[in-house]
């Protein structure tokens, strides 16, 4: 066993014992890990409330080489998120957040722009002046787009024919991207987007520098909302359990 450290966001607890805990984190060094706390809920121990849902905190960590739990020893708080004071629904997007990088990453798969991302978007949820909608379709999209799973938006994704925005916009769910017309008859599972919805899309598919920080329009944005919901539910193979709330989100 080696001694770690590592910069981590908590996404998920699951009590051990009455004093224990089992945490999975996401650090910015090793990826996704699971660990157990022994002591963590004890009011004055090794981890002094650092293992609170969606903090960010200095872990220090046994690294096991094998498919058992990884140790937790120490873990310093750094930032607590603290939306749930701002309003319900800063509080769902976090955990969203928290929801999608448990379950588009693998264990041991380390992101770190992924995780300075991340902890950016809550950041900005708890204290930003920004509105959830486009702070959350950033994380949605950026996210995709570190973990190569962002759907092509450009161009058609079977022939390669440039996409122009004029009129409506056909997505295809399976295919991966948009659909030019001549390749959209016969695909499955393919949505209609209009053209101020597409163009969001690609807006908040962009960089962070270039993409947009305002109130988006709301019948634009319930058509991506859309879009996202049925294409994270097919990559994961099911549908989010925040994905209830996201019509909190969306105001």
């Amino acid at each position: 066993m080696s001694t770690e450290k590592s910069l981590a966001l908590v996404l998920r607890l699951v009590d051990f014992s009455e004093t224990s805990v089992i945490a999975t984190l996401f650090t910015r060094d090793f990826g996704k890990i699971h660990g157990l706390a022994k002591g963590a809920r004890r009011l004055k121990g090794p981890f002094e409330s650092a293992l609170d849902l969606l903090c960010l905190s200095r872990l220090v960590f046994l690294r096991k080489s094998s498919d058992a739990l990884d140790l937790l020893t120490e873990a310093k708080l750094e930032r607590r998120f603290r939306a749930a004071a701002r309003d319900l629904s800063r509080l769902y997007a976090g955990y969203y957040v928290a929801e999608l990088l448990d379950e588009l990453t693998d264990d041991g798969d380390p992101h770190p722009e992924l995780f300075d991302f991340a902890c950016e978007t809550l950041a900005a949820l708890d204290t930003g002046p920004q509105p959830v909608s486009s702070v959350l379709m950033s994380f949605e999209l950026s996210a995709l787009r570190v973990l190569g799973h962002l759907p092509l938006l450009d161009q058609c994704v079977e022939c390669g024919t440039e996409m122009n925005g004029s009129g409506r916009v056909a997505f295809g769910m399976l295919a991966g991207g948009v659909l030019c017309a001549r390749c959209r008859p016969g695909k499955p599972k393919v949505v209609s987007l209009s053209g101020a919805a597409w163009q969001m899309l690609r807006d908040y598919a962009q960089s962070d520098e270039k993409r947009p920080s305002g109130e988006p329009d709301r019948r634009a944005y319930g058509e991506v909302r859309g879009v996202l919901n049925q294409y994270l539910s097919h990559l994961l193979g099911r549908r989010p359990r925040m994905h209830e709330y996201l019509g909190v989100l969306a105001s």
